[in-house]
């Protein structure tokens, strides 16, 4: 029956002009149809809330949730009355991730996420914990930043402590017990020495020792020593001393806070650094102690141990005043409309501190026509080498060129450096062969794009001081420390959730889509995002399984733990590859609850494959859950047969799930696309995906999808 839309009018007298009127006449009461868009919404809002279509009584296990972020939902608006009165559970979009909780200095933020636990425990809305592992929403620049090669500069000043006799693999002053050797090419540096000291029975702390000369002191002056040490496993060790007024001190070796007469070690180098001025006479040694646990074996870099008075004079100064740029000096350039500055904070090598940058727009015809320089403090020395580091990247490939000029423009240049898209150290020499070289000089013509340089140190050859060794990790010490903060993080976010949060999407889009057989990479990728990283990389095959274990170990027993992977109804030979990997990880010895697929479909996805990827996943006899459903349009402005389209769609899918997955594998069904999307949304932005519009009306999807709850 058609309704009918009715409305009363009288006409009241209207004054028109002066001293002028109308009469007052009286319309017979009349009715007009009721906008066919009005209609259609009244039908839409007499639907009940989503919930009331599922059938609680008979399914109660069965899980409505609604995908919102942490922020809208714990500020206790209009979402969060929305999401409570149509879902029984909420997913986050981004709140619980990994780049949503590390923070830059590794430190984890929950303050979000237990405001959004508060908010759902007074509603009574459960969380589905999103997502433990994943490559993406990682805070990658923190994790890289732990795999950046240690780079080592040594203090310019003179070292104290005599190793001309271990340099040259002699013994001369130093004294040993137990196993302690010189080990060749051991070192820090390509192609260094280290002292080498094995720990047997780990009797005592010195029954393996290296004991130093003496080494002399001005009374009354602050010292500082530096040692870089690692062990094959973790160990202990600790340095006593000879000739202070206390020798067995506590030390708060590595800046930590803690002072200990112990420091642990592990098989990446690590620095010990700390201070001494008790000293009783005009000399002191050095007592290396590693005999503190059986079975290990410890090595002490010799280039790099040191120990200076902080107040002395310097031996070397870097040439270059501000080479880290970290006080906002850079240098003056010119040619081709290129421009220079310094970068913010941030943006220097490793992602810390800030770096010198030249945007050169396009190649020149004669590498020194677009060019930066830096006038020296006073001319160098007429046959004297030179040696200049430093690190650099571009924004594209290419070459720059840096030289030491003279006023008449003659040089001595340090050769070509290829630059790449990633950070690597540039170590030069050349020598000058005038007097009057008193310009270092680097030329780009060669190099269309950016490039970005930090920590230039130019210097003596002859200088011993202020050395810079480059120590990349090795793929032991990489797996040790992504091992680490694999483990590191999921303790956290399970320690901050367990209390309420009861399933999680344990590991998150593993399976490749070129060869859905196989596990994502990034090895090979060019310009990876800023916030992807693969854990798989380093961890290998087997990092889902660590996952669940590690969420069996943190989390709590009964919780319900999934692997989600996305598109499957759309291939079905990675729905095939997911299973199997689900198989893989089952084989290693843990449990996984359930499959999630997430289904980002449209309007045309093909149906047959949906309803085959239903079966292939209840043929498993896991939880089915579907993670993330919404359906585009494929229109930013859809007409009512395509929001038919999507209505059809949405109600397809929830009868396929009820039709194809038995009860009791369903664990439910996630909108994804609750509302549609704004312009400028991070997800599917100015998409028309959700059951609501933007400005929170029903859309006929709902309606589709309500019905299609029905037979839950």
């Amino acid at each position: 029956m058609k309704q009918l839309y009715v409305k009363y009018f009288s006409v009241l007298a209207i004054s028109v002009g002066l001293g002028s009127c109308v009469e007052h006449i009286e319309t017979d009461n009349y009715q007009v149809e009721k906008p066919a868009s009005i209609a259609a919404q009244e039908e839409l809002n007499a639907y009940g809330v989503l919930r009331t279509y599922v059938d609680s009584v008979a399914y109660p296990n069965f899980k409505l949730g609604g995908a919102v972020e942490m922020s809208q939902y714990s500020s206790r608006g209009v979402m969060y009355r929305l999401i409570n009165s149509n879902f029984d559970e909420i997913t986050a979009g981004y709140g619980m991730k990994h780049g949503a909780i590390v923070q830059a200095n590794g430190n984890m933020d929950f303050s979000g996420l237990n405001a959004t636990i508060e908010a759902a425990s007074a509603a009574g809305t459960s969380i589905f914990g999103h997502t433990l592992v994943w490559h993406a929403n990682q805070n990658a620049t923190y994790l890289n930043s732990l795999l950046e090669p240690l780079i080592v500069v040594s203090p310019p000043f003179k070292n104290e402590l005599d190793l001309s006799a271990p340099m040259n693999g002699a013994w001369e002053g130093w004294e040993t017990s137990g196993d302690v050797e010189i080990a060749s090419g051991e070192g820090m540096g390509e192609g260094t020495d280290a002292f080498m000291l094995k720990s047997i029975s780990g009797s005592s702390p010195e029954s393996v020792q290296l004991i130093t000369p003496d080494i002399p002191v001005i009374p009354g002056k602050v010292y500082e020593v530096i040692a870089y040490v690692k062990s094959d496993v973790p160990g202990l060790g600790g340095i006593s001393f000879e000739g202070l007024s206390n020798n067995n001190p506590a030390i708060d070796w590595m800046g930590t806070g803690v002072d200990s007469t112990a420091f642990e070690t592990s098989i990446s180098w690590q620095e010990i650094r700390f201070t001494i001025s008790d000293f009783e006479g005009d000399s002191f040694k050095m007592k290396f102690n590693f005999g503190y646990t059986p079975s290990a074996s410890y090595s002490i870099d010799i280039n790099n141990l040191y120990v200076y008075d902080t107040k002395g004079d310097p031996v070397i100064s870097n040439l270059i005043a501000d080479g880290d740029f970290e006080n906002g000096t850079g240098w003056g350039g010119w040619g081709n409309d290129s421009s220079r500055g310094i970068t913010e904070d941030g943006m220097g090598f490793g992602g810390s501190g800030k770096a010198f940058y030249v945007t050169n727009p396009s190649l020149t015809g004669g590498f020194w026509e677009v060019q930066t320089a830096y006038d020296l403090a006073e001319p160098l020395t007429n046959g004297q080498e030179y040696k200049l580091s430093f690190w650099v990247k571009g924004d594209a490939e290419g070459i720059i060129r840096p030289e030491l000029q003279s006023p008449d423009y003659s040089s001595n240049g340090f050769g070509q450096v290829g630059v790449t898209k990633e950070w690597k150290q540039v170590q030069l020499s050349t020598i000058a062969t005038a007097g009057d070289r008193q310009r270092f000089v680097i030329s780009y013509g060669e190099f269309a794009g950016t490039v970005y340089l930090d920590n230039v140190v130019l210097s003596s050859a002859e200088a011993t001081g202020g050395s810079t060794t480059l120590v990349p990790k090795t793929e032991e010490e990489k797996f040790s420390i992504v091992s680490g903060e694999f483990e590191r993080w999921m303790q956290g976010m399970l320690a901050a959730s367990k209390d309420y949060v009861k399933a999680w999407d344990v590991v998150n889009e593993p399976m490749d889509d070129a060869n859905p057989s196989e596990l994502k990479s990034g090895i090979g990728m060019s310009d990876i995002p800023d916030d992807l990283f693969f854990w798989q990389d380093y961890l290998g095959k087997d990092y889902a399984v660590k996952a669940f274990e590690l969420a069996e170990q943190y989390g709590n027993p009964d919780d319900i733990l999934f692997v989600n992977d996305y598109n499957l109804e759309y291939s079905l030979e990675k729905c095939q590859g997911l299973i199997d990997y689900v198989n893989y990880i089952e084989s290693k010895g843990v449990t996984v609850d359930g499959i999630g697929t997430q289904m980002h479909i449209s309007i045309d996805s093909d149906k047959e494959k949906i309803v085959t990827m239903f079966k292939m996943l209840a043929a498993t006899g896991k939880l089915i859950k579907v993670s993330e459903l919404d359906v585009r349009v494929n229109s930013t402005n859809p007409s009512s047969e395509i929001l038919q389209l999507q209505r059809e769609m949405y109600k397809f899918v929830a009868e396929m799930y009820a039709e194809h997955v038995p009860a009791a594998q369903r664990y439910g069904i996630t909108i994804w696309g609750v509302t549609d999307s704004s312009d400028n949304a991070n997800w599917l932005p100015g998409e028309k995906q959700g059951l609501w519009d933007i400005n929170l009306n029903r859309k006929p999807a709902y309606a589709g999808f309500a019905e299609g709850l029905e037979g839950m």
